[in-house]
């Protein structure tokens, strides 16, 4: 069982993990092993909150199919043992960024002090900019 959060754990036989060839450079290592890791999480399993739901399914993004599946692909490392432990890692902190609850914001209203010395400041300004016209300057 994976720990979540307080209230949400999931059960380690909900995660599928293959492995596949990974892209990129590594030269014959690349061509003839299998080390990358493709997590599939299929959300449907898992009592999820519908707040944390909706969170989890834009936090994921392209990750997650239409069907609520989460499709994790790690190929970080040269070992599956590596790729699995980071697929694992990234579902879970995934998870716990769902589950947080975003605080509020509370609009607030500017202070007395900060309008007098915003007008203040436009009012110097002005100043300066009027003093720069034609006339500036008497004999």
């Amino acid at each position: 069982m994976l720990r979540i959060s307080r209230d949400l754990t999931i059960d380690e036989n909900d995660i599928e993990i293959g492995f596949v060839r990974a892209s990129g450079p590594g030269g014959q290592n690349v061509n003839k092993l299998s080390t990358a890791a493709q997590l599939r999480f299929d959300t449907r399993r898992v009592a999820l909150a519908p707040d944390v739901a909706v969170r989890l399914n834009r936090l994921a993004g392209q990750r997650m199919t239409k069907d609520g599946v989460i499709v994790i692909h790690a190929q970080r490392f040269r070992t599956q043992e590596r790729n699995r432990a980071d697929a694992i890692d990234r579902l879970v902190e995934l998870l716990r960024e769902a589950a947080i609850r975003p605080t509020p914001r509370r609009p607030t209203k500017p202070t007395l002090g900060s309008k007098k010395r915003r007008l203040e400041g436009k009012k110097r300004r002005g100043d300066i900019k009027a003093k720069r016209g034609a006339g500036g300057i008497e004999d």
